[in-house]
């Protein structure tokens, strides 16, 4: 089981043991207002961490879908995720969800930089990216507190429940490459 270790978190492959805490904010429909999934069925949170066990059990992983647990007491916080989007640009996207419960503690900023760290080491990425809706700014305060730089808004960018809304872009580049001079 993949896992790594912050001040205060634990981060860790999802088990289907799981599914309590996941489906607790998975079917919130706050939670879920800015996203494109959910609110979750059960059936929809268990075919989640079939495919979150899945993907961890791939020999070579690109992508990390990965529990965010207190380091105290092993409690499911949310689910942070970073994943590869191109090989060939050395690309990843990153993405987290916290429940409500957990909000406000600097949980997901903490995952959030562990995660672009990984996707920097351990995937390789030169560049790291993110999207949030223009309206959800506890998200894009989160992206920029872990070192993300708010690239512009991409307009009609997903349909979400029918309808069609826009996205703030967020990047990080690995640091040599940010400051490269290319004279």
């Amino acid at each position: 089981m993949f896992t790594l270790t912050t001040e205060c978190l634990v981060l860790r492959d999802f088990t289907l043991g799981d599914e309590d805490a996941v489906h607790q904010y998975a079917s919130d429909p706050v939670v879920c207002r800015y996203v494109d999934w959910g609110p979750n069925t059960l059936a929809v949170t268990r075919e989640f961490l079939a495919d979150a066990t899945l993907e961890a059990a791939g020999v070579e992983r690109r992508s990390f879908t990965l529990a965010i647990t207190s380091k105290v007491d092993g409690t499911v916080i949310g689910s942070v995720a970073v994943w590869e989007v191109s090989a060939a640009h050395r690309r990843a996207e990153l993405g987290f969800v916290v429940n409500p419960k957990f909000q406000g503690q600097g949980y997901a900023s903490e995952a959030g930089s562990a995660v672009l760290e990984l996707a920097f080491a351990r995937l390789g990425a030169q560049r790291v990216q993110a999207t949030c809706r223009p309206e959800n700014s506890a998200s894009a305060s989160v992206l920029t507190k872990i070192g993300m730089v708010e690239e512009g808004r991409m307009r009609a960018h997903m349909v979400i429940r029918g309808t069609v809304v826009d996205s703030l872009l967020f990047a990080a580049v690995q640091p040599e490459i940010a400051s490269a001079d290319f004279a």
